[in-house]
């Protein structure tokens, strides 16, 4: 289960912006992950070009207070990512300001509400309003996440965990199908963030991700501060869980912040709250990935508690740091996608 990520409201042509959208079993232990890590990676293809044109640097959310802000600096970042959902009217100033800065800068589509993991078939209607935006757009990537959010006509403003199992394996391959059926273009797959485990899964998250990969040809979006979310909240060894994913595949990164909570037993619990700064564990595991991979496109979210632009400029400043320096040193070559 994710912290609520955007707004169900519909926002139409009149006034002025309106206010900030109200966004919406342990893994293998220690001594293995180097093992794992350095092993090469078999199951399947690496991620490919097709998968997005973003730039190979960092970007990071656009948010509504900072529209004019973006437009009168135009800062140096290498693409902006909404949430679709808050764009599915035809008019309207969010549309206003998005296509503005659509004309200067890269855009990243990243979708909330499919409910890819539902044992539903996916909503036709909502994959029509998803084809427009995309169409309207053209966005450089489009991702959604490995969750579901609806059941029996009811919606729920949350991203909620799935069993992983074979019954669920097929049902999530024929949803991911349908949809790049749909949309005429492959999509990212987001890793979830969790904060339990779910007794009937026959296999593990990375296990999941990597038979969805092979057999519907989608990408991966590593979300680096799900997995140590996830971790944590699990008793396993975060970097472990890491290297469990398909991490070859990503195409795309996403770094955020967390909350600390504690559970009735007090316990530390970590939510995915996406309302504060990237945290040093989080960057951590981030450098390992630079590391490995060389450039990825990524991505810091920031949907709660929202600072100025100067300040998530900064901080995805500090990820095209670790990408400069982490691929200098093992050799890796910048390349930008136009």
């Amino acid at each position: 289960m994710s912290a609520p990520r955007f707004s169900g409201e519909s926002h139409e042509a009149s006034g002025d912006i309106p206010r900030s959208l109200k966004p919406v079993g342990c893994l293998a232990g220690a001594a293995q992950r180097t093992a794992a890590a350095r092993a090469p990676d078999t199951r399947g293809r690496p991620a490919e070009k097709d998968q997005t044109s973003l730039p190979k640097c960092a970007g990071i959310s656009l948010k509504p207070e900072h529209f004019r802000d973006v437009l009168n600096a135009q800062p140096m970042v290498g693409f902006f990512e909404v949430h679709a959902e808050n764009y599915m009217v035809d008019g309207g100033p969010f549309h206003h300001y998005l296509q503005q800065i659509r004309d200067r800068y890269s855009l990243s589509l990243h979708g909330v509400g499919l409910s890819i993991g539902g044992d539903e078939a996916l909503d036709e209607e909502h994959l029509n309003r998803l084809a427009r935006l995309i169409d309207r757009y053209e966005p450089n990537a489009f991702s959604e996440h490995l969750a579901w959010s609806g059941h029996g006509g009811v919606f729920f403003n949350d991203l909620l965990p799935l069993t992983y199992d074979r019954e669920t394996l097929d049902r999530v391959c024929d949803h991911v199908d349908r949809t790049q059926e749909r949309l005429q273009r492959v999509m990212l797959l987001e890793n979830p963030s969790t904060y339990f485990s779910l007794a009937g899964s026959t296999m593990n998250e990375g296990q999941f991700m990597a038979e969805v990969i092979v057999r519907t040809g989608c990408g991966l979006l590593l979300d680096v501060n799900n997995v140590y979310v996830s971790s944590v909240n699990n008793g396993c060894d975060a970097s472990a869980a890491l290297w469990q994913l398909p991490v070859r595949h990503a195409a795309q990164i996403h770094l955020a912040g967390f909350t600390i909570e504690h559970d009735a037993a007090g316990a530390r619990l970590l939510i995915d709250s996406h309302g504060a700064a990237v945290d040093a564990a989080v960057w951590t595991l981030y450098e390992e990935v630079v590391a490995e991979l060389g450039r990825v496109p990524t991505l810091l979210e920031r949907d709660h508690d929202v600072p100025s632009l100067a300040t998530l400029v900064s901080e995805a400043g500090r990820a095209d740091a670790v990408m400069a320096s982490r691929t200098e040193a093992g050799g890796h070559q910048m390349e930008v996608v136009s």
